[in-house]
Order: structure tokens, then C-alpha cells, then sequence
């Protein structure tokens, strides 16, 4: 089996690594992480779950310079919960390694004028959203002459029309000679717009570790958030992910489950930054069994130990059923996905998993 140590990870964070329990490389770590060390511009595809951001994070933590008082790297994500994930994995690795540099995260709705006191003490790695990167940079707060490796974390998104314009701009801020590395799940629809930029080379990953099993359940419509309270005291729920396709939706099924007893939580687009950190703590340390969600969720986000993730809508595509699915089995460990299906999108489920190959059981009766 490969090491952390034949791929070129130095030991002080190797020794990170074993405090997190982490003592051998993923698939896709061990392909990616010696390129990335090389300096090489790559694109890794690989499903969720596997150790995507490690297998950014170890190279580049291990070229930084604690000397230096710059930023030297940037991570850019498409949502400011994925930013603080990153970030928060990123500071606790290098202080766990030794490692006396700063890890600053930059996301819009957050207080500019704390960040901007944060920036003074020259953080070698920024993590944050394009638009608050770009408004400190021409505020005149955060100099980018010295980045040497940008990452675009979920690319696909990131290079898709919501954000491009923003991260072209970021990438215009940089110089011109710096490594690229940019990570995704689903990037294939990106991988062409990635390569005319940055000329990356790419290394995908089919297979994976993760073990859940695909349910569904016949259910009427209008009694899919019973279903959802009935499978809650039913299985052995622990942390469990719902997953709705309107806003409305999520705000309607939180407040009827927590009526009937149901300890549930909501991850919603358009709420304050600070309810949507509270929501995803509260899953994260077990005071909620459910979080409800619309596809926000989906991407990127590890929240350990969902043993379970609900469809109360059906996802639109294959590529949404898997970014959802992924929330659960990670890390080689077993889950289930469950979708409720009234009688009309029965047809419509067994077209998604037809195109995804997987095997679709009835979901047993207690």
C-alpha cells in the first residue's frame, strides 16, 4: 500500500495526519499529491468523499514558507460554507504539524472590517469567495503578487456562469507564474473551459471506497414529510440529510417535523451566514438527527457520520443524485440514500439509476 511518505508529504505533517486517525492515502491522494509536489497545473476528478481536499491541502502547506509574510497560496469556493470548511481543516492541519503560518478565510456577509484587521498579520494561505477577495484587493488590503498556487475547489461551479466572471477577474490579480490545481466531482462539462485556461493535466478517479445502498419508497405526494418523521423513529438515524428542492420546501418540512418531535435543523440559501454555521453544528454535534436542505448541501460539505440521506424531491440529474448521495459513506464507511417517490416519479427514478448503473431496492417494511 502506498504512504504518505513515498509520495513526498514531509513528516511533520504526516504526523498531523495520524492525530486526525489519517494513516494512508485515498486513490485519489496518492495519484495527485506527487504531481501537485512537482509543481504541475492538474485537474483531479474523483467522486465525493475521497480526500479531495487533503490531496490539495499537503502540497501546499508543505511549499509554503513560513518566512515569507505574504499570501502565498489561494483556495477559491463557490459557497462561504465550503470556504470555512476548507479553511477550518487547513488551520487546524498546520497547527497540528507546527507549522507557524496564518490561514485567513475571506467570504462575503462576514464582518470586512475584522477581516481586514485579520489581513495585517500577512496570513500565508486565503481561502474565501472571489467577490470579497476581489473587493480587499482593490481596497488596497490584500496583496496578491506573492500567490504561487491558486485552487479552485468544485471548479465546476466555480468556472460555470454564476461565477466565472468573478474568478476571472481574481485570476487576472495573479501573477503569471503560479500553479493551478483545481478539484471536482463532476467536472466534465468544465474540464474543457479549465484546460484553454490554466493547461492542466488531468487525473480522474472512477472508482471508491463508498458503500450505500439505493432505496426508495412509494409515498403520496402530499405525505412524503410523514414519511420522512416515520423513518426517522424507524431507522437507526443518526445524522441524517434531507434534501428538498425549494426553499419553501425545507422551511415547510422543518417546522411540521419539529412539531411532531423531530430534532431537525435547515441549510437555506438565503439565510444569515450565522444560522447556516448554527444549523451545520448542531448536525455536526449531534443535537440535530436531520438536516434539511435544498442543493446547497450538496457540494463539497463533510459533515462525518451521515448514515442516511433522504430525497423528499428527486434530484434533477445523475450528477445531483451523486453529489447528494455522497454526503454519505465516506471514508470507506456505509450508508444508505433513500428516495420517496409518489407513483408518477417512480419511471423517472429508474431512468437516474439506468444512467448511473446502480442497483435500486424497495425499501424493506419494519
Amino acid at each position: 500500500m502506498t504512504t504518505f511518505t513515498a509520495l513526498g508529504v514531509p513528516e511533520h505533517l504526516i504526523a498531523a495526519l495520524a492525530q486526525r486517525g489519517i494513516t494512508a492515502p485515498t486513490e485519489i491522494q496518492a495519484a495527485f499529491i506527487p504531481a501537485a509536489c512537482a509543481g504541475e497545473n492538474l485537474i483531479g476528478a474523483a467522486p465525493t468523499g475521497t480526500g479531495k481536499t487533503l490531496a490539495y491541502l499537503l502540497p501546499l502547506l508543505a511549499r509554503i514558507d513560513p518566512a515569507a509574510r505574504t499570501a502565498q497560496a489561494l483556495v477559491l469556493a463557490p459557497t462561504h460554507e465550503l470556504a470555512m470548511q476548507i479553511a477550518t481543516v487547513a488551520r487546524e492541519l498546520a497547527q497540528a504539524a507546527g507549522l507557524p503560518i496564518g490561514v485567513q478565510a475571506l467570504i462575503g456577509g462576514a464582518n470586512i472590517k475584522r477581516q481586514i484587521e485579520s489581513l495585517k498579520k500577512k496570513p500565508s494561505l486565503i481561502v474565501g469567495s472571489a467577490p470579497r477577495v476581489q473587493e480587499l484587493h482593490r481596497l488596497g488590503k490584500l496583496k496578491l503578487t506573492g500567490v504561487k498556487l491558486l485552487v479552485l475547489d468544485e471548479f465546476d461551479r466555480l468556472l460555470g456562469k454564476q461565477h466565472l466572471d468573478e474568478v476571472r477577474t481574481v485570476i487576472r490579480l495573479l501573477p503569471a507564474e503560479r500553479q493551478t490545481l483545481l478539484l471536482s466531482a463532476t467536472g466534465a462539462a468544465a474540464v474543457r473551459m479549465a484546460q484553454e485556461l490554466f493547461a492542466p493535466r488531468l487525473i480522474r478517479v472512477e472508482s471508491t471506497d463508498a458503500s450505500y445502498e439505493n432505496y426508495y419508497h412509494i409515498v403520496p405526494f402530499r405525505d412524503k414529510i410523514k414519511a420522512v418523521q416515520k423513518l426517522t423513529r424507524r431507522l437507526p438515524i443518526r445524522r441524517g440529510l434531507v434534501f428538498v428542492g425549494r426553499g419553501f420546501d425545507a422551511v415547510h418540512a422543518l417546522e411540521k417535523l419539529r412539531f411532531e418531535g423531530i430534532k431537525a435543523v435547515a441549510l437555506l440559501g438565503q439565510e444569515r451566514r450565522d444560522q447556516r454555521r448554527a444549523a451545520l453544528d448542531a448536525i455536526r454535534a449531534g443535537r440535530a438527527e436531520l438536516l434539511i436542505s435544498t442543493d446547497l448541501a450538496a457540494r463539497g460539505l463533510d459533515i462525518e457520520d451521515v448514515d442516511y440521506v433522504i430525497h423528499l424531491d428527486l434530484p434533477e440529474d445523475v450528477r445531483t443524485y451523486r453529489h447528494r448521495a455522497g454526503r454519505t459513506a465516506r471514508a470507506g464507511k456505509a450508508g444508505a440514500v433513500i428516495s420517496l417517490v409518489d407513483e408518477k416519479e417512480i419511471d423517472k427514478l429508474k431512468a437516474l439509476a439506468a444512467r448511473m448503473e446502480i442497483e435500486l431496492s424497495r425499501l424493506p417494511r419494519a
